[in-house]
């Protein structure tokens, strides 16, 4: 399997309390994030979401679609909420919430494994592609969150 880390950052002009629920409610996300064909709530968690597992289908920029299970296994209101994938991709997910003024900084850090057979034969040639297409997919959850928040995007950072 291939092994990917991905760390973005978004700086958005929009309190806290309004980034955070436009992201923790991840069924909404296809109504405003380009890429997102699918959310499916698959079982429910706790009063906070912790347990709860969805399913989520993406088509990226490039043409091909990966579909993963997400299990929340950690929320902390307007601070963090992370997961673990299973599926097509398997690893870890966390967003991260801080807030200074009128402006939210959003840290999403994903550390994954692909477990599509070509996606792993091309691996080691077509990585910095892979890269390209999430950085893109980021791109656009950013634009779409700003849009949703009639907010300012003021940064899209990748590491």
């Amino acid at each position: 399997m291939a092994e990917y880390r991905f760390v973005t950052g978004w700086r958005v002009t929009a309190p806290v309390r309004e980034v955070y629920q436009a992201i923790y409610h991840s069924s909404r996300w296809p109504s405003w994030w380009k890429g997102i064909e699918t959310v499916v709530a698959l079982e429910p968690g706790d009063e906070l979401g912790v347990g709860s597992l969805q399913r989520y289908t993406w088509k990226s920029r490039l043409p091909y679609r990966l579909t993963f299970d997400m299990r929340i296994t950690r929320v902390v209101p307007l601070i963090a909420l992370e997961g673990v994938a299973s599926g097509e991709l398997e690893g870890t997910g966390r967003w991260e919430f801080s807030e200074e003024g009128p402006v939210t900084t959003v840290c999403y850090k994903w550390f994954v494994r692909t477990n599509k057979r070509w996606m792993n034969w091309l691996a080691p040639i077509a990585r910095p592609l892979f890269k390209w297409n999430h950085d893109m997919v980021m791109r656009d959850g950013a634009l779409g969150l700003a849009r949703v928040l009639n907010a300012r995007l003021l940064t899209v950072a990748h590491r």
